[in-house]
């Protein structure tokens, strides 16, 4: 029986490295398809000046993305190591996604960067602009399948547990391609990725603009950040909804926790504009509520209920005395294969096996279970509804304003007069740690969200984790936290020291005086 210190370091630790390797991807996300757009312009057009900013504006997502790569293949060798059982049990389903990214788009983002910073004076301008496209396809395709594999954590479809080899087989790998969890997860997180580009070009060129600094470079790299951000954060919160929908379908609990709704309402349910869950009664304190919101938004309907936390406890309850007769008839299966009667029980139980096996931190013999530890099992199935509640509001809240500073400097472009507009150029420059505060909270509440579980209703978190010691997790927590603090010190110091230098830095000469702003 695992530790309960040993599952939190060992939650900790990948939490960690996930948050940091997120630091680094929206970026990389978002910035391609801006590299492409500049590109194009340059190859429609012939003016310079856009070859000077995809030039330009590449070179820091190059940074970025060197960046990333470090801090992503971390994370996948933590599955061996801290994820030793729940890579045996899912291996065969979550490693096939993770392999395909690897040999089909990992290689092709990675080819093509190379020929992206050493084929300008190469490659034609069309053929360099398909190798600017194909980078950004091989990136975005990076995302997809790896997404693809979270979405199946997320919503375990195509998938069957095999009682002889004790592992989950896949057995439909069109549902595990084509699963709504991964497709609304992949088009909301890559839209966040550009939003979060857009606002890093739009920051960066206020501050040249409000430095009167390569003034009619920024101007354009404003222009196209505006329209390609406004863009984007109206996909986020369009592809926000669907993501929306998709839990609600799929992980109820999540979405009661996130709404902090503690009974079922009369269909269409409200919306807890704000609120003050509190977790010891099982209530909110108060609440500002906006009628049938909740019910439009998470059902589409009016008159689907949405469950609430203890009408969803109340449906585990029931799960778990299910899932114990589960985990008697495998035992009794492993023991006697010829046990018909066990294997028939196994079949009638096993949807609902993983839930029997939440009682294994509080009991080793299932005989012995008391109507105590049972509620333990049961309050186990709702994570912490403050946090969820919170970071969930915090994450739209920041969209919104993102979205209306798009709109602000998207007008502004269209008038021909952004330089001219200081409090909107000192907003914008305000505004850049924006998107990656809302990315890091939206992976939060995704992944937070999901606990007790690796595999949503199929594999608790505490049965997954490697046998390691508490003093070694400690170790290799403590050395990534400062290695990854040292490569996003460097990724700012490199960022500041080429953002400050500005198209000059292109070692062209066309920036060396306000007069060559005009080419």
């Amino acid at each position: 029986m695992m530790t309960d210190s040993l599952v939190d370091l060992s939650r900790l630790q990948f939490a960690v490295t996930a948050l940091y390797h997120f630091l680094f991807v929206p970026l990389t996300l978002g910035m391609v398809w801006i590299l492409v757009v500049m590109e194009s312009v340059y190859v429609m057009t012939g003016k310079q000046v856009y070859q000077d900013m995809t030039r330009f504006w590449g070179k820091l997502f190059g940074i970025n993305f060197a960046l990333g790569v470090t801090t992503g293949i971390t994370m996948e060798f933590q599955f061996g190591t801290n994820w030793a059982y729940y890579s045996h049990y899912v291996g065969d389903i979550f490693g096939a996604p993770l392999a395909i990214e690897g040999l089909m788009a990992f290689f092709l983002e990675s080819t093509f960067i190379g020929l992206f910073f050493f084929g300008w004076d190469r490659l034609s301008r069309p053929k360099h602009l398909m190798v600017t496209l194909l980078m950004a396809l091989g990136t975005n395709l990076s995302a997809l399948w790896i997404l693809i594999a979270n979405g199946w954590m997320q919503n375990p479809v195509g998938a069957a547990f095999n009682p002889t080899t004790m592992r989950m087989e896949l057995v439909d790998f069109g549902a595990l391609l084509f699963n709504p969890d991964a497709q609304a997860k992949f088009v909301h997180t890559v839209s966040a990725g550009y939003v979060t580009a857009s606002t890093f070009v739009l920051a960066i060129s206020s501050w040249y603009l409000l430095k009167g600094k390569d003034v009619e470079f920024a101007k354009r790299s404003f222009r196209v950040a505006s329209a390609f951000g406004l863009a984007s954060a109206l996909s986020v919160i369009v592809l926000g909804d669907e993501s929306g929908y998709t839990v609600g379908e799929a992980q109820q609990t999540k979405l009661a926790a996130m709404e902090a709704m503690w009974d079922t309402e009369p269909a269409p349910a409200s919306f807890n504009l704000i609120a003050a869950p509190n977790e010891k009664t099982e209530k909110n304190d108060w609440a500002v509520r906006i009628p049938y919101v909740m019910g439009l938004i998470g059902t589409r309907s009016t008159t689907t209920l949405i469950p609430g936390i203890h009408q969803i406890k109340d449906k585990n309850r029931q799960r778990i005395l299910s899932g114990v007769e589960a985990v008697r008839a495998l035992e009794q299966v492993r023991h006697d294969p010829a046990d018909q009667e066990a294997r028939r029980m196994l079949e009638l139980h096993k949807a609902d096996l993983g839930f029997g096996l939440l009682l294994k931190p509080y009991v080793r013999n299932f005989d012995q279970i008391t109507p105590e530890l049972l509620q333990k099992a049961v309050d186990s199935t709702i994570p912490r509804v403050f946090p969820m509640f919170w970071s969930f509001r915090i994450m739209v809240a920041l969209g919104f304003l993102i979205l209306t500073l798009f709109v602000a400097s998207f007008i502004s472009t269209l008038q021909g007069r952004c330089e001219n507009k200081r409090w909107l150029l000192k907003w914008a420059l305000l505004m850049l740690p924006a998107p990656w505060l809302a990315c890091e909270f939206g992976w939060f509440v995704a992944e937070y969200g999901r606990q007790p579980w690796t595999i949503y209703g199929v594999l608790p978190t505490h049965l997954s984790v490697s046998t390691l010691t508490s003093d070694s997790l400690m170790g290799s927590l403590a050395g990534f936290v400062g290695f990854y603090t040292v490569l996003l010190v460097v990724e700012m110091v490199l960022m500041v020291k080429f953002a400050r230098q500005g198209p000059g830095s292109l070692g062209t000469g066309r920036y060396d005086n306000e007069l060559a702003h005009a080419h």
